[in-house]
C-alpha cells in the first residue's frame, strides 16, 4: 500500500467523537516518502501533503512502520521503544493517535 493510501485509510478510520474540542497538527515525516500532516480540529480530520509550519507533534518513521501501525500489525509504542518511530514536540499527543484513529 502506498503512503498516500495509508493516510487515506487513516482518514476513513477517524473517530470524530475523540477529536471533539481538539485543535492539533500531526506531522508525519516519512523517511522513504514525502511528508504529510493531519489537521485535527473540532471533530474533523484534514489530510495535507507536505510539512506544516508549526505542528503539535512530528512523528518520524519509514513507510513500512507507518503501514504496520495503521494496519494494526505493529504496536506504536513498541515501534517507538525499538527506535522505528521517533517523535518531536508534544510526545503525549502521539499517544492520542490510537484514540483518534481506530485500527481495523
Amino acid at each position: 500500500m502506498s503512503v498516500r493510501n495509508t493516510f487515506e485509510q487513516m482518514e476513513k478510520n477517524f473517530n470524530p467523537e475523540a477529536a471533539a474540542g481538539l485543535d492539533l497538527v500531526f506531522q508525519f515525516d516519512i523517511e522513504d516518502d514525502q511528508p504529510y500532516h493531519l489537521i485535527i480540529k473540532d471533530g474533523t480530520c484534514d489530510l495535507k501533503d507536505g510539512p506544516h509550519p508549526d505542528p503539535s507533534v512530528t512523528l518520524i518513521m519509514n513507510s513500512e512502520t507507518l503501514n504496520g501501525i495503521v494496519s494494526g500489525e505493529t504496536d506504536g509504542m513498541q515501534a517507538f521503544m525499538a527506535g522505528q518511530l521517533r517523535a518531536e514536540g508534544d510526545m503525549m499527543l502521539a499517544t492520542k493517535l490510537g484514540e483518534l484513529f481506530s485500527v481495523n
